[in-house]
């Protein structure tokens, strides 16, 4: 039986049930971007990405992950990066290719990494290129097969005014051994293979931090997360003129959830910190008007 003892003090503009959707979470971003195609999706420091770039380039990274890469229906890819807007994209580039999206937390050193990687069997990863140093090892040791290195720098404009955090400036580096990098990925343009999850089928495996043993894995499927969307998106009056700053990590799923997916669930624009800085922060909310 549910108890409905909160509804007395339930806002009067929300419904107390939603529907949820019974399609797929990257059917959210191929929804949005059909009907805003010229709406600026995110905005990265003195950079931004329109919705049509933004679902071509998850399009292109999920044809490389099925074509390339072998990637099939329920295969784990580690995403290991800090905010970006390739976390972004390569999140809905997995879910498009029928797979599952492992987020780790960047401060994570190899030891943890092979845990998250033996467990989840995860053959392919995104990693920042400041973390691929702790990643060099792990092929010998685990399931990795594939790298694809990311640098954040890749989607800033030359000309800003803005005080970019260092580790967002770096340039693209060149590393030994066979790593694929980023831009050379989506300029391949390959076309992905059909859409075939649905509701509920996985979409997440996030893992817990550890605290009574080792990290454990946490399944979410489509369904749960659009659940988690919907009433996100609901609770918070999220429109399409919304504007979020998203400065919580989003590979955890509070950030995920509310500062990710529930604005491209509505179509809105996304301004987006890979690092929290006050002054910094406050010179975005005001320069991009933001409303969340």
């Amino acid at each position: 039986m549910m108890l409905t003892n909160h509804l007395k003090y339930w806002p009067k503009r929300l419904a107390t049930t939603l529907p949820v959707p019974e399609t797929s979470v990257y059917d959210n971003l191929a929804v949005s971007a059909r009907r805003y195609p010229n709406k600026t999706a995110i905005h990265y420091y003195s950079g931004s990405i329109k919705y049509r770039r933004f679902k071509e380039e998850v399009d292109a990274l999920a044809g490389l992950l099925q074509l390339q890469l072998g990637v099939a229906k329920g295969d784990r890819v580690i995403l290991f990066m800090q905010n970006s807007p390739q976390f972004i994209i390569a999140y809905y580039a997995i879910l498009r290719a029928n797979a599952v999206v492992v987020p780790i937390n960047p401060m994570n050193i190899t030891e943890e990494l092979a845990i998250y990687i033996e467990d989840s069997e995860a053959k392919i990863a995104f990693v920042a290129q400041e973390l691929y140093d702790q990643v060099v090892p792990l092929p010998q040791r685990t399931p990795l097969q594939h790298v694809i290195v990311v640098t954040y720098s890749d989607y800033l404009e030359k000309d800003y005014d803005l005080k970019i955090p260092p580790e967002v400036l770096v340039p693209n580096r060149t590393f030994a051994g066979d790593v694929i990098y980023w831009r050379d990925a989506i300029a391949l343009g390959l076309e992905p293979g059909p859409h075939l999850v649905g509701a509920e089928d996985m979409a997440i495996l996030p893992y817990t931090s550890g605290t009574t043993g080792k990290p454990k894995g946490c399944v979410h499927s489509h369904r749960n997360l659009n659940t988690n969307t919907v009433s996100s998106a609901a609770w918070r009056d999220l429109t399409v003129s919304s504007v979020t700053l998203t400065t919580l990590p989003l590979f955890h799923v509070t950030g995920m959830m509310h500062s990710m997916n529930a604005p491209i669930f509505v179509g809105s624009t996304i301004v987006l910190m890979s690092r929290w800085n006050r002054e910094l922060a406050a010179t975005l909310v005001q320069r991009h008007g933001c409303t969340h």
